[in-house]
């Protein structure tokens, strides 16, 4: 057995109560199943030499100049992460991570000798320094380093200088890799070979693995959705060990939980990961009703899936009503963008009478919304797709919204005093006009002012005499 892996071993086969400034959190050390004990590495790391146009294009001044830097200390420093499996995928990697043999101390005297500014320094604890390069581009980059103790969300950390031990303190097989800046990749637990077998797999023991990080669970499922070329090849034992841990998900925050599920659910495979995620037990625990009406998912899913559903619409079609909206956003913490998405999907979702203007009330949801007119304009559109109507949404699309030709000016200028009536005045004419399909100019509407006003004044003294 490793000779690194067998110190941490002594320390971790006991727990302890550790006081925190939230209460008593019960934290352990960092344990090693017989599973993690006998799992299998590599002597020799290096499994492949990327030079692909994907691999060329991230090698951006800033790069070169963060390279030069721990090169000139003699500090080693390679790419990790999620950059490394883009990159084996032929992508080109959004952001880059990097990781290092120097402590946060080494690398903060090495930035500051060099005049370089560092920011957001709330990671130096877990040993993540953010240099500043050419006042362009940030890079956090991470002294290599064995989470000691957890508590199932933190960790407290041991930094090292091997390049093993940080890899299997990793979630993902497929996460654990590293690139060094001549194209070397290092992968010590075979996550290269479960790349391209699309497998999804922890490092080591799942179990472990998920005890020591609860947030691990909604990872497993966004990287399946990115991964997987197939919505159910899911390995049994993995799913019984997420069900077993499921529990830990309340402790999670519901923006880090939320950040996860919204990629799962922009991803592929996203209804039916969604599914999984229920069966094996995530929904109580992420702000969903017990009892989710996984009927109506399913036909939202049949109908509408092809369009390209928003995340707000696979989560919308399990709960039944605007307070269930409520009680999940206030555990998901999601945008007010997307909560009043949920909110006018659960209100508008069901089924339009007009059978003359088909488009006719989603063009009323528009015209008299009261909220802005580009969120309403996203929100019905997303409505047509949670229903499937493919052809309506393609003349929504392509519709051209009307001006509405009065204001209050308009009634000012016609001799209406100022008041309450006029709301009620200009939505009666905007009933008009809508109904007439646009046609009326402000000088036709202004004609039906003296008759709104009549009717509104029999109104009033009919409720009077009640």
């Amino acid at each position: 057995m490793y000779k690194g892996l067998r110190v941490i071993l002594k320390v971790s086969q006991f727990y302890e109560i550790k006081a925190s400034y939230c209460g008593i959190v019960k934290s352990r050390r960092r344990v090693r199943s017989k599973m993690d004990i006998e799992l299998k590495s590599r002597e020799n790391p290096v499994v492949t030499k990327l030079d692909s146009p994907e691999f060329k294009s991230i090698f951006t001044p800033e790069v070169q100049e963060l390279k030069a830097l721990f090169e000139k200390y003699q500090y080693e420093i390679r790419i990790a992460g999620g950059a490394v499996r883009d990159l084996l995928l032929g992508q080109k990697p959004t952001d880059l991570d990097f990781a290092t043999t120097a402590t946060p101390q080494q690398m903060k005297h090495m930035f500051t000798s060099e005049n370089i500014r560092m920011i957001n320094m709330n990671g130096e604890k877990h040993g993540t320094i953010t240099p500043r390069i050419n006042d362009k581009e940030n890079f956090e980059v991470t002294t290599l380093r064995v989470d000691m103790i957890t508590d199932g969300r933190h960790a407290e950390v041991e930094f090292t200088t091997d390049w093993k031990l940080d890899a299997n303190r990793r979630d993902l097989t497929i996460n654990s890799m590293f690139l060094g800046f001549d194209g070397s990749v290092y992968d010590y637990f075979f996550g290269y070979e479960d790349l391209q077998k699309r497998r999804v797999a922890f490092v080591g023991d799942p179990d472990v693995r998920v005890k020591e990080d609860y947030l691990r669970i909604m990872r497993y499922f966004r990287f399946y959705g990115k991964i997987s070329e197939s919505p159910d090849n899911h390995e049994e034992n993995t799913l019984r060990v997420l069900k077993n841990n499921v529990d830990g998900l309340q402790n999670i925050s519901g923006e880090r939980i939320w950040v996860e599920l919204k990629k799962t659910l922009q991803g592929k495979f996203a209804g039916n990961l969604l599914k999984t995620m229920l069966d094996v037990g995530v929904g109580q625990f992420i702000g969903l009703p017990l009892n989710p009406d996984i009927e109506q998912l399913n036909t939202v899913l049949k109908r509408g899936e092809h369009l390209g559903l928003h995340p707000m619409s696979y989560l919308a079609a399990l709960l039944k009503d605007i307070d269930e909206v409520t009680v999940l956003y206030s555990r998901l913490k999601f945008s007010g963008y997307d909560r009043d998405m949920a909110y006018f999907l659960v209100e508008h979702r069901g089924e339009k009478n007009s059978k003359d203007r088909p488009l006719l009330p989603y063009e009323k949801l528009v015209l008299n919304a009261k909220i802005k007119q580009k969120n309403a304009v996203e929100y019905v559109q997303e409505v047509l797709k949670y229903r499937g109507e493919g052809d309506l949404l393609r003349q929504f699309i392509n519709w051209q919204i009307p001006h509405f030709p009065v204001s209050g000016q308009t009634l000012k200028e016609n001799g209406v005093p100022p008041g309450k009536m006029y709301g009620p005045i200009i939505n009666k004419l905007k009933d008009i006009w809508i109904e007439n399909e646009y046609k009326q100019t402000s000088d036709d509407l202004v004609k039906f002012i003296p008759s709104i006003i009549d009717d509104f004044e029999r109104q009033k003294k009919l409720n009077k005499s009640k």
